[in-house]
């Protein structure tokens, strides 16, 4: 049954005031100016008053949330998290690793088949497997475990291809290792796109790596050098090479505002990825939590170790677009791209997910101008709403 939604619309290129989108079934059908003569007779009518149309955010950097966590290696816990990312606008996302050794990798891409190959869960999608680490630089390892780093391995790398069962998405590494060109080629060849990350990398090293197939930069600015006017660095690679995609964690703390909005003027709306980076205690209270066999103390929405490292993020991926928003200045429609659009073109996804527009799988959120998430879209299943909200009130042509 056909669904029409109207209200601000959020469309790639602007936000449309007087917009609808009709989905169908588990595809969008139309999504642009209202124009009622298009909306079938007798079809569920949500007024969105307040708030926009967005289309679904997808979030391709994220280890847990609400106490669960990918390292479980267990499908319930996937389906855990994918009921608790509805609840931030998010409809699909990469199951993010931490460096672990071979068995616990091997765990969480069986875990993610099992998944994938079930029934829909009541939540976001599971998109593929973001692998991040084992092979990254053990100086730059932030709060990745030591005992999980391993140097790059093509035959690790043909294991876990094959583990995955085609849901292998994105590998971060770092490029300056010995064997690390291999894997990069490797891994291109199969369509799997490669991020530097958790590196050291020296400018050179970063050309030669997208020589090789290298086309994205994991969480910027985090877990690297800092830029140097005379050794430009990875950072620096990230900021000036077109070639690259780049994430942040738009969070405030990982990234000084400033520089965040440095990096969107860097990057434009094309290249940057908004992505939460967020572990299991994202969601909870403050206090201390066992979590990997460490404390992860949070405290004001930053998760550190008893050393102070920052230990993943407490961030949402509409709380991203908030703080893009509002202190970066960027336009509505350009941070709700680099969280929904970009990212979906990163996952193998963009043809299909990432917009409102006709043909796109029905995935979309209504969200208060004050950022609350108040009704969200699977393939054209409402699949949560906030309790308070009394969205669908009609039907069309019944007044």
């Amino acid at each position: 049954m056909a669904v029409v939604l109207v209200g601000p619309v959020v469309l790639p290129d602007r936000t449309l005031e007087k917009g609808m989108v009709i989905t169908d079934g588990p595809v969008i059908t139309c999504a642009g100016p209202y124009r009622p003569e298009l909306i079938p007779a007798g079809c569920p009518l949500i007024p969105v008053s307040g708030g926009w149309i967005w289309p679904g955010l997808i979030d391709i950097h994220i280890h847990g949330i609400g106490g669960f966590d990918v390292m479980d290696g267990d499908a319930g816990s996937l389906a855990a998290m994918a009921r608790q990312l509805v609840q931030h606008g998010v409809t699909g996302f990469l199951a993010t690793t931490m460096a672990a050794k071979m068995p616990e990798l091997v765990r969480v891409c069986r875990a993610a088949r099992a998944v994938a190959a079930g029934p829909p869960p009541a939540g976001a999608e599971l998109l593929g497997i973001h692998l991040e680490g084992p092979w990254i630089a053990p100086k730059c390892r932030g709060a990745q475990r030591k005992e999980g780093i391993a140097p790059p391995s093509l035959a690790a790398a043909q294991q876990l291809l094959g583990e995955a069962g085609g849901l292998l998405r994105l590998v971060t590494l770092a490029p300056e290792l010995p064997g690390a060109m291999e894997v990069i080629e490797y891994f291109r060849e199969a369509n799997v796109r490669v991020a530097a990350g958790h590196s050291a990398a020296r400018y050179l090293q970063v050309q030669e790596a997208i020589g090789r197939g290298l086309s994205h930069v994991t969480h910027c600015f985090n877990a690297m050098a800092g830029l140097h006017h005379r050794e430009p660095g990875l950072a620096g690679a990230a900021l000036v090479d077109d070639r690259l995609t780049v994430e942040l964690i738009a969070d405030g703390i990982h990234v000084h505002p400033a520089v965040m909005g440095l990096l969107y003027r860097m990057k434009g709306r094309e290249k940057l990825v908004l992505v939460s980076d967020s572990i299991g205690v994202a969601g909870m209270t403050d206090g201390s939590y066992g979590l990997g066999g460490r404390t992860i103390t949070v405290q004001k929405g930053e998760a550190r170790l008893a050393d102070g490292t920052l230990a993943g993020s407490t961030l949402t991926l509409d709380r991203a677009v908030r703080r893009m928003v509002e202190d970066c200045r960027v336009p509505l429609h350009e941070a709700v791209a680099m969280a929904s659009a970009v990212p979906a073109g990163i996952a193998g996804c963009g043809h299909r997910k990432g917009r409102l527009a006709a043909g796109y799988d029905a995935d979309l959120a209504v969200v208060t101008r004050d950022y609350r998430v108040e009704l969200v879209m699977v393939r054209g299943e409402i699949v949560y709403r906030l309790p308070s909200a009394q969205a669908v009130t009609g039907r069309a042509g019944t007044g």
